[in-house]
């Protein structure tokens, strides 16, 4: 037996690779490996490149839905420059004060509802969020007096598929609603989804929170209920449990476990 290897077999690992056909598994595997590898890369430095405009976005975003529900954007206006007239607050939800031991420019609302430090689990959870921080970043507008003329109070709640995450805006009474919208959700276009109707939204304007006695009467039903119209905000058409899901959570944020607190302080020329 001759022990002189063939040509083919003298050939290191690289070079085989490199001769074998185009169509062989060992170049197609090489190919597609490489390629994942190249679009990999390609994605995680434009995800971290892009995260600062990303974040800047979605600061713009909550702005101008602050705006918005507060009435007073108009298209084209520097919506930085607009935030700005209002004052944001850190607010303890249980004594309705607000507090001095977190930054409101910085404090994070959403990893505050994961701390369990400054955050608690509810047995009561009607608006189906889980977790609830002991505070909220509220937004205050006052006007050329220096006198409150709406507060922006942000609210959440689980609708059919999604949390829906909005702003409700009250009116210095504590009591009148002036506007409501949804600023992230994933409800079903064309269903549930309009709660970004600008006619549904329409309804809030004017709606009363709490009647004579104090007694929390806000509804979002098909039927009027017996508080009477000033209360009363007409269920979505086709879109039951969303608007059971929006009746809930709007009832859990103004309700005890929210801001009524403040609201009654509010409404007494406390704040």
């Amino acid at each position: 037996m001759s022990d002189t290897q063939t040509p083919e077999a003298q050939k290191g690992a690289i070079a085989r690779f490199l001769a074998a056909s185009p169509d062989s598994v060992g170049k197609t595997i090489f190919v597609a490996v490489a390629i994942c590898l190249v679009a990999s890369m390609i994605v995680s430095v434009a995800a971290v490149s892009l995260r600062p405009v990303q974040e800047a976005n979605k600061l713009r975003d909550k702005q101008l839905n602050v705006l918005q529900v507060a009435g007073v954007y108009e298209p084209g206006m520097d919506v930085a420059k607009a935030f700005a007239d209002f004052e944001p607050h850190v607010l303890e939800l249980a004594t309705g004060d607000f507090t001095e031991a977190f930054d409101p420019a910085t404090f994070d609302d959403a990893g505050a509802a994961d701390d369990p430090e400054i955050s608690v689990a509810l047995d009561t959870d009607p608006a189906g969020i889980g977790r609830q921080s002991k505070y909220r970043t509220i937004y205050l507008l006052k006007d050329a007096n220096g006198a409150i003329d709406k507060v922006i109070l942000p609210i959440r709640g689980y609708g059919l598929w999604s949390t829906l995450y909005g702003f409700i805006a009250i009116e210095e009474n504590g009591n009148d609603i002036f506007g409501l919208q949804f600023y992230q959700h994933g409800e079903t276009p064309g269903l549930g989804a309009e709660v970004d109707n600008p006619k549904w939204k329409a309804l809030w304007n004017g709606k009363k929170l709490f009647d004579a006695n104090g007694d929390l009467q806000i509804s979002v039903s098909k039927a009027q209920g017996p508080a009477g119209p000033e209360h009363h905000i007409d269920a979505l058409a086709g879109a039951t449990l969303t608007s059971v899901g929006v009746d809930n959570l709007v009832k859990f944020w103004m309700g005890d476990q929210g801001y009524a607190p403040f609201l009654a302080k509010l409404k007494a020329g406390e704040i």
